[in-house]
C-alpha cells in the first residue's frame, strides 16, 4: 500500500502530526542517503550517523516542509546541511577505501571490479563540489531541475557543472589508468557507473 503513496503525501502527513509515517520515508531514503554520504566521505560510521541526523532534522523541521518544492530536493538540502554542520566542527579527511565501491559490484570478472575501484578512486580525486554534483546527478539520479533547486542556481549552470565534473573525472581516471600498467582497463574508455561493460 505504502509504495503507492508519494513522498510528498507522506511528508505532508508527517508535517500534520502522523510522525509514524516517517518510517516509510526512512525505508525509501535510508540506502540512497547512506550511499550519498559514503561516496562523499568514505566513512561508513559517519555516513550512518549522518543519515540518522537527517531524519531527526526532518522531524524537528517538519513544519518548514513545502510540498511545492518537492520532497527529494528538500531531504537532500537537509542532508547537505547536516554534513556541512558536521565538517564545520572538524576537518574532513576523505580517502578512498574499498567500502566506497557500489554496494553491488558485478562479480563476473576481476577487470570490472578493478575498473569500478579505479573509477571510485578517481571520483575521490575531484574537488568536493564536483564530486557532489556528479553523485547527485549520476548516482542519486536527481534531475537537473532538482539539483538546481538544491544548489540555488540555474539548470544550465548544473548542466555545465556536471559536464565539467565528468570531464575532470575522465581525466583523473585515465591518469590513474596510465599510472597503473598492470590495470587491464581499456585505454581511452571510462566504464559506466557500477563498472559494467
Amino acid at each position: 500500500m505504502n509504495q503507492w503513496v508519494s513522498d510528498e503525501e507522506l511528508m505532508a502527513q508527517v508535517r500534520n502530526g502522523a510522525s509514524e509515517r516517517l518510517g516509510v520515508l526512512f525505508d525509501r531514503y535510508q540506502t540512497p542517503l547512506f550511499n550519498f554520504y559514503l561516496r562523499l566521505t568514505g566513512n561508513r560510521l559517519l555516513s550512518e550517523d549522518l543519515v540518522q541526523e537527517v531524519f531527526l532534522r526532518i522531524l524537528k523541521y517538519r513544519q518548514s516542509y513545502n510540498a511545492e518544492q518537492g520532497f527529494k530536493p528538500w531531504i537532500y538540502r537537509i542532508a547537505r546541511n547536516a554534513r556541512s554542520d558536521h565538517f564545520r566542527k572538524q576537518q574532513p579527511q576523505t580517502e578512498w577505501t574499498p567500502e566506497m565501491s557500489p554496494p553491488v559490484v558485478p562479480i563476473d570478472s576481476a577487470q570490472k571490479q578493478q575498473e569500478a575501484a579505479l573509477l571510485h578512486r578517481a571520483l575521490m580525486q575531484l574537488p568536493e563540489e564536483k564530486r557532489e554534483v556528479l553523485i547527485l546527478s549520476r548516482l542519486q539520479e536527481m534531475k537537473h531541475e532538482e539539483i538546481a533547486g538544491l544548489l540555488g542556481c540555474e539548470v544550465g549552470t548544473v548542466k555545465v557543472r556536471v559536464h565539467r565534473a565528468l570531464q575532470e573525472l575522465k581525466q583523473a581516471y585515465h591518469q590513474m589508468q596510465a599510472a597503473n600498467p598492470a590495470h587491464p582497463g581499456r585505454a581511452g574508455q571510462i566504464p559506466p557507473h557500477g563498472g559494467g561493460p
